[in-house]
């Protein structure tokens, strides 16, 4: 964060430039799951993004409470969202018919 510019930046494994993305909110936390990246804000929005074009997978969503952590469940099925005010929020991954 830059004079309240944030940004994404994305790297190959030898520490080539590949791209970057601009961000609106501040990044609280982030992990990576298979070819995408899934992030929390301190404005309260989930984000899931692609891994190579850093361009959004669906639009964010909003949770109305900073996020402090995330995680995704081994299977993949689950992104875990824990809020500022303690609560744990489960967001279910695929189709609507599948969750």
């Amino acid at each position: 964060s830059i004079q309240d510019k944030n940004a994404l930046h994305l790297y190959s494994v030898n520490g080539k430039y590949l791209g970057s993305e601009t961000l609106k909110e501040e990044v609280s936390d982030m992990c990576v799951s298979g070819e995408y990246i899934v992030m929390g804000s301190l404005q309260g929005f989930l984000s899931i993004r692609d891994l190579y074009s850093l361009s959004l997978s669906i639009s964010p969503l909003a949770m109305r409470l900073p996020i402090h952590c995330i995680s995704v469940t081994k299977e993949y099925s689950h992104i875990l969202v824990g809020l500022e005010d303690g609560k744990l929020i489960i967001v279910g991954v695929g189709k609507p018919a599948e969750v």
